[in-house]
């Protein structure tokens, strides 16, 4: 059996010796390099760009503008971005690609023999620019008269929006006993991966413009560079080698397209030498999108024994300069603002707004962590107000197999939510004794009479899979070997292009193509994340690659096992999987089956806070998640003790400071504070559940962001329990908290 033993990741040695070799130490001898010069410029028109005293530095090659992109547009969901800025740009398209929306927009690409020369290069650049009206955050963008960042997408920076409509609200209002109303904020988070972005690319022997790059969708990037290129599909190559981890933050493009444009150029001009490309960590920060910032005002309406009966919410992203996947993610924000509850009256109303600022996008948990900020922090509002525990109201409340959901529809089957609560519940019951410290200040130890400490619990579901109609799939190819007369293989062969982000999911394969087939995990030989030998496995992302590639695994094992029973040596077996089909949200908020699985998980935490600092420490997280089966242990538990550290500085440090104009403010990690060794949690204790999932591989569920979604609002109920003072919006930092302490007269 290969399921649910701990078997050794298949790159361990590599990444603990050095020998992996990322994007970044993939440097031919020969190679050019090329500089991404940003356009510094949050709103403006670009006039003029003027390359000549680029081209004329010492070491330069060439300079690319959008002159030279064949279709100057992609996007992930839409095509409302330019590859590069500039006054002569080209394609069929409606965006105006003269305009810079965000200081990270791409104005020229410098090839150079040297990073010194492609530096000199960029800085020899001459640019004209008209300055347009900023549209920094959210209110600016929704005033009656504010710019619009894309006129060609309607009248409103509102770009996008989502309803839900259930039931018959008003009767709602008139049966409910007691109402909970508030506002909430969440902010910007910087994925902070390790490994900032690199590439390099060359065109290769069968004439492909050729990739190699750290992302999490191959065949996704192959269309974007294809599209923008102006080339068929199988004229481009995208692989990736080692990923030195994601979140999210490489779903969209970055080297991509901007390489394999240089690539092509180096080989028109005779040069035939490929081209890197590495970003300094400041550029990865100001470079890339961050998870959205947003606000949402809800209303619930409850009975006095707590029987949920209505809730309305209004909620807005800030989704930046461009859409990437904020619509995506919108509608992940949208599904879980009322949580995870039973609903008779439903109204939901949510948009997603352009600004002038860093775009919004995917994140580790995609919408579900601000969603459960907002409904969490309800739901522990309204216990408090009616005197329950709020355990007990999450028990009286919770979805079930029975259920109908708020679009209207029957969740998937195997609803796992209050087993989840009750085991959550129940380790949290057997915590540790807890020492009470804070250690604000190295020197200067903390009042014993200053110190509180409070619990907190959270709960939370959220989609595996693609959502709302969109064509999921997922393909696998299995060569089985042996010899010839043989009853059985002996060896496989295994060709998938799922991404290996960090999080363990090579090895998983692997582990799950060895139970499927038969054989021990040595026996298996795969080659992964290649356009050329895989088909489309989709992205790493929204916890379905396990749950997806499994699916897939067994069907392309079942066809290799049919052609090895048929006499075919070497025996192949190639199998894409459909899930169960998924609706497009009804415009008029009408019945639709939004999602074909979910994950579920609960988290109680134990914390201590210096009421005359602010400062807090958390002493203990109890995370249940219901993974359906286990594959590897280690693996799960590594998940969740980084998406609770993940979350951790999500809800008490990371703060992505903007300026008055729009542009990042802190973009090094020396302002941007992700959790150190000595900030994280004293104690994450994983408790998990294996409750099949009736449609998932040997009853897989997804639950890499599960843990990531319910923390920010348990830490904001534990806060009120050692203080008794709420908290709408966060990251808690001592100051946002010492603040609002004096503000309620706590602590002196």
């Amino acid at each position: 059996m290969s399921l649910g033993t701990p078997h050794q990741r298949l790159d361990a040695v590599d990444k603990v010796t050095g020998h992996a070799r990322y994007p970044g130490d993939r440097v031919p001898a020969d190679a050019l390099v090329a500089r991404v010069v940003f356009s510094d410029q949050p709103h403006a028109r670009l006039l003029g760009l003027d390359t000549t005293a680029a081209e004329a530095v010492d070491g330069v090659h060439f300079v690319l503008t959008a002159a030279d992109v064949p279709v100057n547009e992609y996007g992930l969901t839409m095509f409302d971005q330019p590859v590069l800025v500039g006054p002569d740009h080209t394609g069929n398209t409606d965006v105006d690609a003269a305009i810079s929306r965000w200081e990270a927009d791409a104005i020229a690409v410098v090839v150079a023999e040297t990073d010194a020369a492609a530096e000199a290069g960029a800085l020899a650049l001459v640019t004209e620019w008209e300055p347009l009206p900023l549209v920094t955050d959210l209110d600016a963008a929704l005033a009656p008269d504010a710019p619009l960042v894309h006129p060609e997408m309607g009248d409103s920076n509102a770009y996008y929006s989502y309803v839900i409509r259930k039931g018959d609200p008003a009767a709602g209002w008139d049966e409910a006993e007691v109402v909970i109303e508030h506002t909430y904020e969440f902010p910007h988070q910087e994925h902070a991966y390790l490994q900032p972005e690199a590439a390099v690319a060359f065109v290769d022997d069968e004439d492909r413009v050729t990739v190699e790059i750290a992302g999490q969708w191959t065949h996704e990037d192959q269309e974007q560079v294809a599209h923008a290129l102006g080339l068929d599909v199988d004229r481009v190559r995208i692989v990736y080698p080692a990923i030195g981890g994601a979140f999210g933050g490489r779903e969209d493009m970055t080297l991509q397209i901007v390489l394999a444009l240089a690539a092509r150029r180096s080989w028109a001009l005779g040069l035939r030498r490929p081209v890197r490309s590495v970003w300094s960590r400041e550029e990865s920060i100001v470079g890339h999108h961050k998870r959205h910032r947003g606000r949402v005002h809800t209303r619930w309406g409850a009975k006095r024994d707590g029987t949920l009966v209505v809730v309305e919410a209004d909620g807005f992203l800030d989704a930046g300069a461009y859409n990437y996947t904020s619509n995506k993610v919108l509608g992940n924000l949208h599904m879980c603002v009322a949580g995870p509850y039973d609903w008779p009256h439903a109204r939901i109303d949510s948009a997603a707004v352009y600004t002038t600022t860093v775009p919004g996008g995917a994140f580790r948990g995609f919408g579900a962590p601000q969603g459960a900020f907002v409904a969490e922090s309800q739901m522990n509002r309204l216990a408090a107000e009616l005197g329950i525990d709020p355990i007990e109201l999450r028990r009286r409340n919770g979805i079930t197999d029975e259920s109908i959901g708020l679009t209207g529809t029957e969740y998937p089957p195997g609803v796992s939510l209050l087993p989840v609560i009750e085991a959550c519940a129940e380790a949290a019951a057997a915590t540790p004794p807890i020492e009470p410290a804070v250690p604000s200040f190295a020197t200067l130890p903390s009042a014993t009479d200053s110190i509180r400490t409070g619990t907190g619990f959270a709960c939370a579901m959220k989609n595996v899979g693609f959502s709302f109609g969109f064509p999921e799939r997922s393909n696998c190819r299995i060569v089985l070997h042996g010899d010839p007369g043989a009853d059985e293989p002996t060896s496989a062969e295994l060709f998938l292009a799922g991404a290996e982000v960090g999080q363990g999911a090579h090895t998983a394969f692997t582990q799950m193509a060895a139970e499927a087939i038969g054989l021990p995990v040595e026996a298996i030989e795969p080659s992964w994340s290649d356009t050329a030998t895989s088909g489309d496995s989709g992205s790493a992302s929204a916890s379905r690659l396990s749950w997806m590639t499994g699916n897939a695994i067994l069907g392309a094992a079942e066809e290799a096992e049919k052609a090895w029973r048929d006499g075919d040596r070497p025996a192949v077996g190639a199998f894409r999987y459909t899930p169960p089909p998924t609706d497009p949200l009804d415009p008029d908020g009408g019945p639709s089956t939004p999602n074909f699985a979910y994950g579920y998980v609960a988290q109680h935490v134990t914390l201590s806070v210096d009421v005359d600092t602010g400062h807090i420490v958390v002493h203990d997280v109890v995370n249940t998640s219901d993974v359906g089966r286990v594959i590897n242990p280690v693996l799960v538990e590594g998940q969740v003790h980084g998406a609770v550290v993940q979350a951790h500085g999500y809800a008490l440090s990371e703060r992505l400071v903007l300026d008055e104009t729009g542009r990042i403010a802190n973009p090094r990690f020396s302002g941007y504070l992700i959790p150190g060794i000595g900030d994280v949690p004293e104690r994450i204790r994983s408790v998990v559940l294996e409750l099949p999932d009736p449609r998932g591989p040997f009853g897989v569920r997804g639950m890499a962001e599960m843990p990531m979604i319910p923390y920010a609002p348990a830490i904001a109920a534990a806060l009120h329990d050692a203080t008794g003072v709420w908290f709408d919006r966060f990251p808690l930092t001592p100051p946002v908290v010492r603040s609002a302490l004096r503000a309620a007269g706590v602590g002196g």
